[in-house]
């Protein structure tokens, strides 16, 4: 299996799980191990995909000296150079698909996401019938720890503007935990997803909604990191801003790329 400009670390057969968990990182050394370990003790079977993009730090030599440790539950995709969370994530979202998994999960290495909600997650997809389970910090009020008010505000703000823009009846349009049902990540051309930014996350949301899949938000306590430094930067959030703009624009006419 090849991937232009990466690296995958694969044995030669995954485990049974219908279910993997795909984390981008750069410069998690601090929080990798931690989080694969957590996630492996879970009651519930999820593998692990590390998508990392060469972190300095060595982030890739820890995850490495773990997949022995974790025979056909732990793989790692090496990226060269920093490429931006939205094309690591369409990156381990093509893996996992080739690989026949059922459920798709996007999650923060940074602990910020509770690995313990993997679970709901998956539920309101295999049980309640969702194509698409959202972990949300606004869904009920606001839960979010560790952030200052500021901060807190303007991530609030940002998801009610992209809701109001696209019309979207999600309350964390933002939002970066969630579980993808195979058959939504089959449907969007991957290809077409122009964000690399957290607009990405805005992107992957408002094509499910255009496509009409069944999205429900799981009510999480989002906890900011305690160990490493945070990716969000001023590009960032001017992604978010504007593209979401540009993108309900294109959206209107019938040659929007889903």
């Amino acid at each position: 299996m090849l991937f232009t400009q990466k690296e995958v670390h694969l044995p030669k057969k995954r485990s049974m799980s219908k279910a993997v968990v795909v984390i981008p990182t750069y410069n998690e050394i601090e929080n990798i191990e931690r989080l694969i370990r957590n996630i492996f003790s879970l009651q519930r079977a999820f593998d692990i995909l590390v998508v990392e993009d060469s972190s300095p730090d060595g982030t890739a030599q820890t995850v490495r000296s773990l997949i022995d440790t974790f025979p056909k539950r732990l793989f790692l995709l090496e990226r060269k150079g920093k490429m931006g969370l939205g094309t690591a994530y369409i990156a381990g979202f093509k893996w996992a698909l080739e690989e026949n998994y059922e459920y798709i999960f996007e999650m923060d290495a940074d602990f910020s996401h509770n690995p313990n909600d993997l679970i709901r997650l998956y539920n309101a997809c295999a049980r309640d019938g969702f194509d698409l389970s959202i972990g949300s910090r606004y869904v009920k009020g606001v839960n979010v720890v560790n952030w200052p008010m500021s901060r807190v505000l303007l991530s609030w703000m940002a998801s009610k503007y992209v809701r109001f823009i696209t019309g979207m009846n999600i309350y964390d349009t933002t939002a970066g935990f969630v579980c993808y049902k195979r058959a939504v990540l089959e449907k969007i051309n991957l290809e077409k997803i122009q964000f690399v930014g957290y607009a990405f996350q805005i992107e992957m949301k408002f094509k499910a909604y255009l496509l009409k899949f069944k999205i429900t938000e799981v009510p999480v306590v989002f906890t900011d990191r305690t160990r490493g430094e945070s990716k969000m930067s001023g590009g960032i959030i001017s992604e978010a801003i504007f593209g979401v703009i540009k993108m309900k624009y294109k959206s209107l006419f019938k040659g929007y790329k889903l």
